[in-house]
C-alpha cells in the first residue's frame, strides 16, 4: 500500500516543477514510509512513496518500461491487486518479460497489453495513474468498491491527482476553499460518488477512470452493481457464499511482511480471522496475529444499551482461543482520547473534520500498536451493508422513509443520550444549509441509479433499494474512515467483503435469503457457522465500541469552553452563542451534546490548521 500523487500540463515543461512535485509527494510519507521518488517527464511528473508488501526488494515506484531509450509508460500505483500471478502468466504467454516479483510490475505491463482494458480485469483495491508517453495521455483508475482513494484536481492545461487532498493542497494551483455545497456534502452524511466538500477537488469516482489528453478529462464507468436474476436455492446460495470467502481470504492472505487480523468477536471479523486461521494452518503458516481496542476499566464498568448489548473483549478472546490466534489487546487510557495531538492526528488524516470523536482518535491508537506487530491487517469491513446487518435493515420506519436509512440513526454513535451533531450550529447557518433538503436530494439521485428486475414485488424492489443505498454510500463513508486511520500509521488493511465478485452476487440474493430465519446477516451465519463458536455466530451485531468514560464529554466540553472564552477561534462564527451557553450551563449533561461539541471542536481545528476559505 502507497501514496500516490502527479501532475500533467500540456502548457508547460514540469521537467523544471521538482520542488512542487517534492511537497506534493512528501505529503504522503504516512501511507508510503520505506521509499519515495518521482519520475518528471516534460509534461507529466508522478510522484510515489511507498509501503513495501509484495516484492518488497523490487517493485520500487515510479515504475516504467522503456524500448530502444525511449519511455513507452510510467506508473505510479497505491494497492494491492490479488490476482497478480494469473494475470503474470497470461502476459507472460503474451511475451511479456518481468524483472521482479511485484504486482505493480505486472500492472504496467496489463496496461501495456490491455490498454484501459486493464481496469476490468484487476481483482483488488488500488488506485493507480498511468502516464502514456507514446501518445501524451494520463488514465486514472479507481477499484470498483472505492477501497483505495483518488483525488484531483482539474487544471487549465491538465490536471493535479494525489491519493489524499492533502498532495493537491500542496500544489501552488490548488487552494482549500469551501462554499455551502461543500459544508453540506460535509455534514449531511450523504457521502456522494465523485464529490468532496473542497470546491475545485474531486475524487475519481469508485469504479470509475479518467483519462486526460490535450483534449481534455473523459469519464468512463468500468464497473457497477448490475440486476441479475439469482438461480440458486438457499443451500446452493450457502455454499456459492462460502466458496467466494474461501477464495478471497486465501487471496488477500499474499504477503511478504506480517499479516494480522482485526478482530473484534462479532460475525464479521470473527469469519474472516477464521478462514485465514485455518488458511494459514493448512499452509504451515500459523498462528496468525489477531488485535482488538478495548478502553481501560470498560470490561468491568460495561452498561449496555441499545445498541451495544455486550462488550467485545470477551468474545475476541473466545474466537482466538477456538482458531489458536496469537490474540493481542490494544487497551486505550480515556486521557489519550481527549489528547489534542491525537484528535490533530485524525484530522492531519482526513484532511477533513469527522465529528465522531472517540471514535477516529480509538482507531488510530488501534492502528498504531497493530502496526508495531504486523504490517498487513485483514479487517470485517462490509459485511454489514452486504449481508443487512445494521438496525435499519430491519426497521420498518427506516425502510419506509424516503430518506438515507442511517440518517435517524447517527446520534447513536455516541452512545445513549447523545444529541444531535449539528445542535451548536448556528441557526441562520443550518437554514442555509437546510441539510434535510440536501440529504432529500441526494438520495432521490441514488434511488435512480438502483438497478432492478422487471418482475420484483415491492418488497423486493425495496430492500434492494437499502442494499444499493448501503453499498454505494454509507460504506463510503467507513471506508473513508479506515483507510485514512491505518495508512496514517503505515498499516495495510484489507477487505474481503469487498471483493467485487461476492459483492455482486449477494447484492442479486434475494432479500427472503439474506434474513431467511428472520436474523441479521443469516445468509453469512449460516455460511460460516462451522467456523466459529455459538456464542459468536449467534451474537447479536454490535458497533464499533465508544468509550463509556463520563470523564470523556466532560473533558470535550471543558475544551470547547476554553476556546469560546478566546473569543479568537474560527469555529464560534459558526456556532450559536445562546446554544453554546446552554451547552455549558451546569445542569446540561456533557453527554448529551457530546457529539456537537466533538463536531465544533474539530471544526475549529480544521479551519485553523488547514487556513480553510469559507464562502457561505
Amino acid at each position: 500500500m502507497c501514496g500516490i500523487t502527479g501532475w500533467v500540463a500540456f502548457d508547460r515543461d514540469l521537467t523544471a516543477e521538482r520542488d512542487v512535485l517534492d511537497a506534493m509527494t512528501a505529503t504522503q510519507l504516512c501511507r508510503g514510509p520505506d521509499a519515495g521518488a518521482v519520475r518528471l517527464e516534460r509534461h507529466a511528473a508522478l510522484g510515489h512513496r511507498r509501503l513495501a508488501v509484495i516484492d518488497p526488494g523490487g517493485g520500487t515506484q515510479p515504475m516504467a518500461v522503456e524500448r530502444d531509450g525511449r519511455l513507452l509508460a510510467a506508473l505510479t500505483y497505491n494497492g494491492e491487486v490479488y490476482n497478480h500471478r494469473e494475470l503474470r502468466a497470461e502476459l507472460a504467454a503474451a511475451g511479456h518479460r518481468f524483472r521482479t516479483r511485484s504486482d505493480t510490475e505486472v500492472v504496467l505491463h496489463a496496461y501495456l497489453e490491455w490498454g484501459e482494458g486493464l481496469a476490468e480485469r484487476l481483482n483488488g483495491m488500488f488506485a493507480l495513474a498511468v502516464w502514456d508517453a507514446r501518445t501524451e495521455e494520463l488514465l486514472l483508475v479507481r477499484d470498483r468498491m472505492g477501497v483505495k482513494p483518488l483525488h484531483y484536481h482539474a487544471t487549465a492545461d491538465g490536471v493535479v491527482f494525489g491519493s489524499e487532498v492533502k498532495a493537491l493542497l500542496a500544489h501552488p494551483a490548488v487552494r482549500p476553499v469551501v462554499d455551502l455545497d461543500g459544508l453540506r456534502e460535509l455534514l449531511a452524511l450523504t457521502r456522494t460518488p465523485g464529490l468532496t466538500p473542497y470546491r475545485g477537488i474531486a475524487e475519481v469516482p469508485p469504479g470509475h477512470l479518467l483519462r486526460v489528453g490535450r483534449a481534455g478529462v473523459t469519464t468512463r464507468r468500468y464497473w457497477a452493481l448490475e440486476a441479475r436474476e439469482h438461480a440458486h436455492g438457499l443451500e446452493a446460495t450457502v455454499t456459492t457464499v462460502r466458496a467466494l470467502l474461501e477464495d478471497v481470504v486465501h487471496r488477500q492472505l499474499d504477503s511478504d511482511v506480517p499479516l494480522c487480523s482485526l478482530l473484534s468477536g462479532g460475525l464479521d471479523s470473527s469469519a474472516v480471522t477464521a478462514l485465514a486461521a485455518r488458511e494459514l494452518r493448512a499452509a504451515g503458516a500459523g498462528p496468525l496475529r489477531s488485535f482488538s481496542v478495548d478502553f481501560a476499566g470498560q470490561g468491568a464498568d460495561f452498561h449496555p444499551d441499545e445498541t451495544r448489548t455486550t462488550p467485545d473483549g470477551p468474545y475476541a478472546r473466545l474466537l482466538a482461543r477456538h482458531v489458536g490466534a496469537d490474540h493481542r489487546v490494544i487497551e486505550l487510557a480515556p486521557a489519550e482520547l481527549t489528547d489534542l495531538a491525537q484528535r490533530s492526528a485524525v484530522l492531519r488524516a482526513r484532511d477533513l473534520p469527522g465529528g465522531v470523536g472517540d471514535m477516529d482518535v480509538s482507531l488510530l491508537l488501534l492502528f498504531r500498536g497493530v502496526r508495531r506487530h504486523s504490517t498487513v491487517a485483514l479487517s470485517g469491513e462490509s459485511a454489514d451493508e452486504l449481508f443487512g446487518g445494521y438496525r435499519w435493515f430491519h426497521d420498518p420506519r427506516a425502510i419506509a422513509a424516503e430518506d438515507f436509512p442511517w440518517a435517524s440513526a447517527v446520534n447513536a454513535i455516541g452512545g445513549p443520550g447523545a444529541g444531535p451533531r449539528e445542535q451548536l450550529l448556528d441557526a441562520d447557518l443550518l437554514r442555509k444549509l437546510d441539510l434535510p433538503g440536501y440529504r432529500r436530494a441526494r438520495y432521490r439521485e441514488a434511488i435512480a441509479e438502483v438497478p432492478h428486475l422487471p418482475a420484483a414485488d415491492p418488497r423486493e424492489r425495496r430492500m434492494r433499494e437499502i442494499s444499493y443505498l448501503n453499498l454505494t454510500r454509507f460504506l463510503r463513508i467507513l471506508l473513508d474512515r479506515k483507510d485514512r486511520m491505518s495508512m496514517a500509521n503505515g498499516l495495510e488493511v484489507r477487505v474481503p467483503f469487498c471483493d467485487h465478485r461476492l459483492v455482486q452476487y449477494v447484492f442479486n440474493t434475494p432479500w427472503a435469503m439474506k434474513h431467511f430465519d428472520g436474523r441479521e446477516k443469516s445468509l453469512l451465519r449460516a455460511a460460516v457457522r462451522d467456523l466459529l463458536p455459538p456464542e459468536i455466530a449467534d451474537r447479536a451485531k454490535s458497533p464499533y465500541p465508544v468509550t463509556t468514560d463520563p470523564h470523556y464529554p466532560a473533558l470535550l466540553r471543558s475544551e470547547l469552553a476554553r476556546l469560546a472564552a478566546a473569543r479568537t477561534s474560527p469555529v464560534l462564527g459558526l456556532l450559536d452563542r445562546r446554544r453554546l451557553a446552554d451547552a455549558f450551563a451546569p445542569d446540561t449533561d456533557p453527554q448529551s451534546v457530546r457529539l456537537a461539541v466533538d463536531l465544533a471542536l474539530d471544526l475549529d481545528a480544521w479551519l485553523t490548521q488547514y487556513r480553510v476559505t469559507l464562502d457561505l
